[in-house]
């Protein structure tokens, strides 16, 4: 396992940044349209502006960093936050609103909103998996405790 650990986690870091990248360019090339979909979100609308801008940037730089060794551990650590404020998105847009306004980009945005909830599950633990390989000298309990207060801090951020 040791062996191709290495290789998992570089794989994982591939995948996230196809993903921040394209959803990035998708939110940039159809960018008015990214921004009035989030101004018609129950939850966002106040913050469109600030949040449209907000999330590109992020996509972007997180990009950027998942391709250095030396910032993989952060990066993988902002790319489970992110996917895991997406994911409480989500989960409160299906369960507590009535309109449902997707402003995700290309691909994504043809997804329902149940296949989009499994896909951000998916990268959750894609996350999960990179950072417990590039960690993987830490105790399990440290580990544990680590991205159970990260996702906490996820999920609390979005919901408030």
């Amino acid at each position: 396992m040791r062996k191709i650990a290495p290789f998992i986690q570089t794989l994982i870091c591939y995948l996230f940044i196809v993903l921040f990248i394209y959803a990035a360019v998708s939110k940039l090339i159809d960018f008015e349209t990214f921004q009035t979909q989030l101004g018609q979100s129950p939850l966002l609308a106040s913050y469109a502006i600030t949040i449209s801008h907000g999330i590109i940037a992020i996509e972007l730089v997180t990009a950027v960093i998942l391709m250095f060794e030396r910032t993989r551990k952060l990066a993988l650590q902002i790319s489970l936050f992110l996917m895991v404020m997406f994911t409480t998105y989500i989960v409160i847009i299906l369960h507590f609103t009535a309109f449902t306004p997707c402003s995700c980009g290309g691909v994504l945005e043809k997804m329902g909103w149940t296949e989009h909830l499994i896909f951000n599950i998916v990268f959750v633990g894609l996350a999960l998996i990179g950072i417990r390989i590039a960690k993987s000298s830490q105790t399990w309990r440290g580990y544990i405790i680590e991205q159970t207060t990260l996702t906490i801090i996820g999920v609390v951020s979005v919901t408030i």
